[in-house]
């Protein structure tokens, strides 16, 4: 075989190779999806991103669709008529495939004057080493730790709460039964220590397709030459 023909046939089979690589290992157009989990304690409650409207709190949690190459959101915002709005820096930026957690709390913008419906009020204050870390009752949202602590308003005639639950990202979670419960006008003191998540293991990266391909392409032009 001639040198012009070994030279031209290595090009043909680069050429096919790299033409079916992309079809694979490029991205979609926009980039990986993601999404933000905007969890609320109020029903309804408008969720918006950079002062853009997302939608509304359901079952108390709103998923946001977001594009892992975009332009990174900076703010949300959380609002409802007779509320308080909500507003706090978006810290994180969720990688493909995955779901990053932001919390809002809303308070009523003025107490109510009317005999209050389900009867006295008592409270729990969840103490944790870990600011941020968000509160579940009952795997209900009540809140994030501020400065150490959460309080959390009941009724002493309403239905007692089983379990608290206290979670952050980069920590175990942390999850106890509730054996107390509040009389009229007093306060229970409930504890979470959270402890750093491990760190998980770089598993390595297997080889490229197309890698393989190009080598097998070559060592069977290789071949070819040498039976010329």
């Amino acid at each position: 075989m001639s040198t012009t023909r070994t030279v031209l046939l290595v090009f043909l089979v680069v050429a096919v190779c790299i033409g079916i690589l992309p079809a694979t290992a490029q991205p979609p157009i926009g980039g990986d999806r993601a999404w933000y989990a905007v969890h609320c304690n109020v029903d309804g409650a408008s969720v918006s991103f950079d002062g853009q409207y997302k939608g509304d709190i359901q079952g108390g949690v709103l998923y946001v669709e977001a594009y892992t190459t975009g332009t990174p959101y900076s703010t949300y915002t959380v609002s409802k008529s007779g509320y308080t709005t909500f507003s706090d820096s978006v810290d994180g930026v969720p990688g493909k495939g995955e779901t990053f957690d932001l919390y809002a709390t809303l308070n009523p913008t003025e107490p109510t004057q009317s005999p209050i419906i389900g009867g006295d009020i008592g409270w729990y204050t969840v103490h944790s080493n870990v600011d941020g870390a968000a509160v579940m009752f009952d795997n209900t949202y009540q809140g994030v730790i501020t400065n150490g602590i959460l309080s959390v308003q009941v009724y002493t005639t309403g239905t007692p709460y089983r379990t608290y639950t206290v979670t952050k990202d980069g920590y175990l979670p942390f999850t106890a039964p509730v054996t107390s419960y509040p009389a009229k006008g007093q306060t229970v003191d409930l504890y979470a220590t959270l402890n750093p998540a491990p760190t998980p293991v770089p598993t390595k990266s297997p080889i490229s397709p197309g890698i393989v391909l190009v080598g097998l392409a070559f060592a069977g032009l290789l071949l070819v030459s040498r039976k010329l």
